[in-house]
């Protein structure tokens, strides 16, 4: 497993993070996702030879915001 940060705008409340928590339960080999609405990251651990990034971003962007960049 890999730990990644990335920077997510738009979230704004609760809703917010639960939209962003649940889209990415439905990937595969996804775990201890944490969403810090005040940072505006979302901190997961991944399992980078079963999920692409591309594939997490995306699912995010998905959900109405917008992925800015890695913060490693």
């Amino acid at each position: 497993m890999e730990k990644i940060t990335l920077e997510v705008k738009g979230m704004s409340c609760g809703h917010c993070v639960n939209a962003v928590k649940n889209a990415l339960a439905t990937l595969p080999c996804i775990d201890s996702v944490n969403v810090d609405l005040d940072a505006a990251v979302v901190t997961m651990e991944y399992a980078p030879t079963q999920v692409s990034l591309d594939a997490i971003k995306a699912t995010i962007e998905d959900q109405g915001f917008e992925v800015k960049h890695c913060v490693c």
